[in-house]
């Protein structure tokens, strides 16, 4: 059966036929359409910073950091490395798992995690932040607030996703999953030069996105958003109080025009986001990754 496609009123005006239909769906069942909408119509820009900074925060854990190191990905090619994984979790995101372009993501990710030594842990905290991180950020900055159903959904989502990724020991309830993050985190959290370096790499790569004039600002944002555990882990200090307080207010004042309009394609997809590693176009999804993994897997094949 086909999904319905939204269209924006007047080109400019949130249809209020998005919210109806997720108000009648059960995430128990529909929750993969419940992401496709939220990510698609509802806050396409905020699930986008929410997963970039859940990225940002597997970089406090030095047996994350070190392996992200040792790959040189950040140094050599952090670019390219930002909008592979964005691309390849929009496309299982706002396709679907169980649509062709969702599975061949699914598939491709784990074929390239397939050449790394990870503990399952690893994974479980990476999975835990791109169910937390989108939940807390709307919830704090979006133009309105997840309702119970949707942050339900959001986990149901991610834990089929990590069923598909063949993770062990997944936390059955959102609760568990909070009391794992925090263990984990308690454990493995702390200072180290790998932390500060990756971390570093992806301020850079963020920088390159703004005119010079405006790039100091970066560090500082990134720095206002993360929590004491994180900027302690990177060895950053939080800027200034009337800084973050800056920060605060000009999302408090994003809300409100966008809960009736919005600036976004509607709905906002892979094909009509600009990424800046692929001017001229979106390469097939098995051939997004590290270029030495993708050589590496071909000689495999023959």
């Amino acid at each position: 059966m086909e999904v319905p496609v939204y269209s924006k009123r007047a080109g400019l005006f949130r249809n209020p036929a998005v919210r109806r239909e997720l108000r009648q769906l059960d995430p128990e069942r529909d929750y993969q359409r419940m992401v496709q909408l939220l990510v698609g119509y509802e806050f396409p820009f905020d699930i986008t910073r929410a997963l970039e900074l859940a990225l940002f925060h597997t970089y406090a854990s030095p047996r994350t950091s070190a392996l992200l190191m040792r790959t040189g990905e950040f140094e050599k090619h952090g670019q390219k490395r930002y909008d592979d994984t964005g691309i390849l979790i929009a496309w299982f995101m706002q396709y679907g798992l169980n649509t062709e372009t969702g599975l061949r993501a699914i598939t491709h990710m784990n074929r390239l995690h397939g050449f790394y030594s990870i503990p399952n842990e690893d994974f479980l905290l990476v999975l835990s932040t791109f169910i937390f991180y989108p939940i807390n950020w709307i919830n704090r900055y979006g133009w309105r607030k997840l309702t119970t159903a949707e942050e339900r959904a959001f986990f149901l989502f991610f834990r089929e996703v990590g069923q598909r990724m063949n993770l062990t020991d997944i936390p059955e309830t959102i609760e568990d999953l909070k009391a794992f993050t925090d263990a984990y985190e308690a454990e493995h959290f702390r200072y180290a030069d790998s932390n500060r370096q990756v971390a570093d790499s992806t301020v850079r790569i963020v920088e390159g996105w703004f005119p010079k004039p405006l790039r100091f600002a970066v560090k500082p944002v990134f720095s206002a958003l993360i929590n004491d555990k994180l900027r302690e882990a990177f060895g950053y200090r939080r800027p200034a109080a009337w800084f973050c307080n800056l920060l605060e207010g000009s999302f408090w004042l994003r809300k409100w025009p966008l809960r009736w309009i919005t600036f976004k394609p509607y709905p906002m997809l892979v094909e009509n986001t600009v990424h800046r590693s692929y001017k001229n176009g979106l390469p097939a999804i098995e051939e997004l990754g590290p270029t030495k993994l993708l050589a590496k897997e071909q000689r495999q094949r023959k």
